[in-house]
Parts: C-alpha cells; structure tokens; sequence
C-alpha cells in the first residue's frame, strides 16, 4: 500500500491522497488493515477525475523497458561465416551482435514478456491501463491484433475496458502508436488512467546482404502526465509518400522485398524533410531558430544499422552549416548540395568528421541496444531511447531529437525533454546487466534457426505444435507458445519467474 501511495504521489495528487486519510507515517499494521477494508476502486475514481481535473502537463513516458531475446550471433562470426571481408559487418554497417528469439517465441509472446515485464517493475495495476496502443509489422494472425492477445493479461484480472489496437506501417507502427496514446491524454475524452504503447518486431531477412541488419525485440512505455521525458507536441512534423523501397507482399514468407538504395535516398529524403519542418515550428513556438549544435543534447536516429544513423546526424549538421562553412567543403569537393552529400562518398565522410565529437556526445550514448541487438523496425528509436536513459549523460532539463522512419514511407521528427531524473528508469531497465546474460549461437545455429522458421511459412497452414516442457535458454519470466491447435489458435506459457524480477516492482 505504501507503494502504491508512493506511485500517485509521484504524480501530483498529494492532496487527494491527504483528503481520504492516507498516510505512509501509519504503523504498518494500520496500513494492513486499511488495505483489507479500502475501497480501491472508489480510491481509483477519485484518483483519476483529480488526475484529470489537474490537467495533463507534461504528457509523455512515465517508465518504458526493453525486451530482446536470450540468444544472439555475433557480427564478427558472422562476417567469417559469409566470407565477407573483416569489417564489412561491425565496421561497414556499425554493428557488434544481433539478436535471435528462440523458436518457442512469436511477436505474440515477445510483447507479452515486455507488458508483463512493465507492469511488474514499475508496480503497475492493471486497472490503471486504459488504453493500449501495439506498434509492429511483425503478425501472428492476418485478423487478430497483437493487443487482443495481450489482453489475456488484463482479463485475468477483471480489466476490458481498455482502448487501442495495432498500428502497422513498417517501423513506424511504434511512432503512430505513441503519437495516439498521447494524442488521447491530451485529449477531452482522457479518463485518468495511463496508456501503454508496444513497439517491436522480429526482422529477419532471406540469405544475403541485409541478413546482417536484422534484429529482435519489443519495447514497452507507460505513457501519462507529469512525466519524466515528456513530448514536445508543438512541434511534430512528418513526411510520407508512396514508394516501394520496403514492403512484404509474399504471404507464404516473412522475409521483405526490400530496394537497399531507394529505401537509403526514401530515408534521407524524409529526414530532410521532417527536420526542415521541424525547424520551422520550433522557431514558430520558440521564437528562435532551431539548431542540432546548440538546441538539442541528444538526437535518436532510427536506426536499421548504426552506420546510417552516423550518416543520417552528418546531412542534420550540413543542414545547420552556414554558406562559409559550405564553401570550405565546396573548395575541396566541388559545388553541392545539403540534400545531396550522400551521393559523394569523400564529401559525406568528411561532414562526419568533421562533426564526430558532436555525434559521440548526443547520438553514441543511444546506441547500445542497436549495435547489441540488431534491427527491432518499430522499436529501434524506443529502443535507443532506453539506451540512453541506461547511459548516464540522461539528465535533467535536457533535450533530445528524435526521427522514426518506416518504410513506404512514413516519417516523424519529434522531440522529447527529461522533466526530471531518470534513475528509478535506468534501474529498472537494467540494460548492461541483461545483455551480459546472454548466450551466443553460432552461425550455423542461427542459419538454421532461420530455415526451420521459413518452412513453417512456407507449409501455408497451421502448424500443430505442443511444447510439453518448457523452453531453455530464455530469461526468467519469458513468456512462450505453448501450443498452437489444428485451427492456428495460438496457447502461451511463462518460463519460472525469479523473486529478483518480482521485487523490482518495489523500485518506487
């Protein structure tokens, strides 16, 4: 109870807690028996038309965690695995490992394990969620949403009445999801209670040149007011258009058919474009123009590879630059463009160098999780941004700029400020902790991996399957498919889960 005291009070509603007599300074055998004859859900009420009435200040990410899979295949093994030279993967795309679920896990179980794993760190009542919002291109049904399966863990305890559905647009299903949920804060029909909002995939790719730029994993982010990182909704801007860089048109395959360079030029054209647009509301709203140097302390770049985050923050900077700055550069590379140094090899590295020192303080600190984990698609920036609160330069009054893309295309430039520290956070996602628990396959095993998961897409129908023991080599409380009937319908389980994973939920 004193926790749960603790939670509201950390969102402003002291008074309210003060009026119906509720007081940490209480023996803990009052607290007992206050508990047993408490009125929760009158309690509850009263909470959220307070909430409410009190306005929505600061709307953004109360806690967020990150769920990735147990097992990964290093970059470097796989460069000698392919006979490709030494560097083309952890140099020439920037990656160190990549992620690989287990052939027990679906996108299903992956975004269960990441709710659950919410709910249970930061002390979460489920009847405090009224609205979850699943942002994925990863399906296990072509009919039934990823939030109905979750629903399983709201119904359980008595919870229906909760909003939201899938939202899918390659990787930025996770961007229009958090967009909604605090679109529906801010909003009159807002009832109190906080949203949720899950991004993540599995991206996987057939044998080739962009096998090495997948990944896996899902995030999971408490979204309400008084926040921590809050969104700055005054200035939001997007780009999107019709193209085919990206896309999955095969039912039978989960691979993607994808146009490397057109989807590269689809991505820089976006980022131009958002952060023209955003450069101008911000000067709208601020009175002041907007520059990477001097106004943000941190920029989260989508990232499929960490190499195109370094070149997408470089076209960020020349975009800033002044008409001498560029003349310097024109001297040594002839005449060009801002929205064109990508297609000068020579030019583009030397705007990267010459803005490194930048790139190393706002961008590096993001990166961990992508140059660990791989490629999640709609929870690759969410997943930088727990890398970041995991860093310790996240602190507060800081700001940081953030670009989701996903092909197709749909964009979104956007910035977030930290209100306030982000310790509890950092704790609670306890990212280095985690990723030095993993285990290592070998190419081989994940060559194989990937083609028993082909023919069960191949085979066309469901594929009856029956786990009667449960899963290894899965982090505690990982939920699993148990079983999937002759009729596809799917059945999930949960790995034992330790006390250390329960008593975090005590964090506040």
């Amino acid at each position: 109870m004193a926790t749960y005291q603790k939670y509201y009070e950390e969102q402003f509603v002291v008074n309210s807690l003060n009026n119906i007599k509720m007081s940490q300074n209480k023996p803990a055998e009052q607290l007992e028996a206050d508990r047993v004859g408490f009125d929760w859900d009158e309690f509850r009420a009263h909470i959220n038309a307070q909430v409410v009435a009190n306005g929505r200040q600061n709307v953004g990410i109360v806690g967020a965690d990150v769920y990735f899979p147990k097992e990964f295949v290093s970059q470097k093994d796989l460069e000698d695995f392919d006979g490709v030279g030494s560097g083309k993967y952890q140099i020439g795309l920037g990656q160190k490992n990549m992620a690989v679920c287990n052939n027990s896990e679906d996108i299903v179980s992956m975004c269960m394990t990441a709710v659950e794993n919410l709910l249970t760190k930061y002390g979460i009542d489920r009847r405090d969620i009224g609205r979850i919002e699943v942002g994925t291109e990863t399906i296990a049904d072509k009919s039934k949403s990823v939030k109905t399966f979750l629903m399983s863990q709201f119904n359980e305890a008595g919870c229906y009445d909760i909003l939201g559905i899938d939202t899918m647009n390659a990787c930025y299903g996770g961007t229009s999801a958090l967009l909604n949920a605090v679109n529906w804060i801010e909003s009159s029909s807002w009832d109190g209670r906080y949203a949720i909002v899950v991004a993540g995939d599995i991206a996987v790719y057939e044998q080739g040149p962009a096998r090495p730029t997948g990944g896996a994993g899902v995030v999971a982010m408490l979204v309400g007011p008084h926040a921590p990182i809050s969104l700055e909704t005054k200035q939001i801007a997007s780009h999107m258009e019709h193209v085919y860089d990206f896309y999955k048109p095969h039912m039978d395959s989960e691979y993607p058919v994808v146009d490397g360079k057109l989807s590269n030029d689809c991505y820089m054209r976006s980022i131009d474009s958002c952060y023209s647009r955003y450069k101008f509301l911000y000067e709208k709203a601020n009175e002041k123009p907007f520059s990477v140097e001097n106004d943000s302390d941190f920029v989260i770049l989508h990232s499929p590879y960490t190499k195109l985050v370094q070149k997408s923050f470089a076209r960020l900077c020349i975009a800033d630059s002044t008409p001498e700055d560029r003349q310097k550069l024109s001297e040594e590379f002839g005449e060009f463009e801002p929205t064109t140094i990508h297609k000068n090899r020579d030019l583009e590295k030397a705007v990267m160098d010459l803005h490194k020192e930048k790139f190393t303080q706002s961008v590096s600190p993001g990166l961990l999780v992508s140059q660990e984990c791989g490629n999640m698609y709609t929870g690759s920036v969410y997943a930088s941004l727990c890398s970041l609160i995991s860093s310790q330069d996240a602190k507060l009054d800081k700001r940081a700029l953030v670009f989701s893309y996903g092909s197709g295309s749909a964009a979104s430039m956007f910035s977030l400020r930290f209100n306030r520290g982000v310790d509890k956070m950092r704790t609670a996602i306890n990212l280095q902790n985690r990723l030095s628990q993993r285990t290592k396959l070998t190419p081989e095993e994940y060559t194989q991996r990937l083609s028993e998961r082909e023919q069960k897409y191949k085979s066309g129908v469901p594929t009856q399957i029956i786990h009667n023991e449960k899963p290894t080599n899965m982090f505690p409380g990982t939920y699993y498919v148990k079983s999937i009937d002759p009729l596809g319908r799917r059945q999930y389980a949960r790995t034992f889960s330790t006390g250390i994973l329960r008593a975090a939920r005590y964090l506040r």
